[in-house]
């Protein structure tokens, strides 16, 4: 039986009710896990204010601010986060980003700024909220983080985003060999396609939704709630045995070689 209680999980990038994030979050409180959830902080605190109605339900014990391109926030996670917890044994890394101009039209046309924001905040965020959280994962734990097919393949509109996911899913790899003489695993869920607020940002992403409802064995895409299922799964201790692996949840269309 899949079983959490009193395991502590930091929880990152929950931005709305429609967030894969968000339903990860459900499913591991679902499970018994304790809840520390991070939010994008802002100059008026909008989204501090929507994150935190939106996960009071969770009763998550942590409520912390965190926007990965301030290196001080994140250093910073180690001490708030000891303070209340002994310990770490889950992080979810549900971040990515690139701006909008760098997702439509040619790839060649990616400026430098952008190409670098999408890498740092998309691929190496996971790399430095890892170096910080491991300290505290004293008795082992399990690191997880969001791909997509787009990081092994050519997708529409995907551009930039595609070459970020292809360097986290590197990451994993990495991550996974240096960590495991520590009992931490490290492992990467590459969803399909979902309606969320990031999603919209692609161009076309409703047409990618439909190719996938008409094409993948299962003929239909997936919902945050079966990505979340997984994702307490390989939380858990039925996973111990998972490290350092891509697992595709999208109603099998990553097999498909044509529709």
């Amino acid at each position: 039986m899949l079983n959490l209680t009193g395991k502590n999980a930091l929880v990152t990038g929950i931005a709305n009710n429609r967030s894969i994030a968000w339903g990860i979050a459900q499913q591991l409180h679902q499970a018994g896990a304790n809840l520390g959830v991070t939010y994008l902080p802002d100059e008026r605190g909008r989204y501090e204010k929507k994150v935190a109605e939106l996960v009071e339900p969770l009763q998550p014990s942590l409520f912390l601010p965190c926007d990965v391109q301030d290196d001080a926030q994140v250093e910073g996670l180690t001490a708030a986060i000891g303070q209340r917890w002994e310990r770490v044994d889950i992080l979810i890394h549900c971040l990515a980003y690139a701006d909008r101009e760098d997702l439509t039209g040619d790839f060649s046309a990616t400026s430098r700024p952008g190409y670098l924001k999408a890498i740092n905040v998309s691929a190496f965020s996971l790399v430095h909220l890892t170096r910080v959280i491991r300290p505290l994962m004293t008795e082992g734990g399990s690191i997880l983080t969001l791909t997509y097919l787009g990081g092994v393949r050519v997708i529409p509109n995907y551009n930039v985003m595609g070459i970020a996911k292809a360097a986290l899913e590197m990451n994993v790899r990495y991550l996974a060999a240096e960590l495991g003489p520590q009992n931490i695993r490290v492992n990467a869920i590459s969803a399909g396609p979902i309606r969320t607020l990031a999603s919209s940002a692609v161009g076309g992403i409703l047409d990618m939704i439909h190719h996938v409802e008409t094409s993948a064995p299962l003929r239909r895409t997936v919902t945050q709630t079966e990505v979340g299922n997984t994702a307490a799964f390989l939380s858990s201790d039925l996973a111990s045995g998972i490290t350092g692996q891509i697992i595709y949840v999208d109603a099998g269309y990553e097999i498909m070689g044509m529709g």
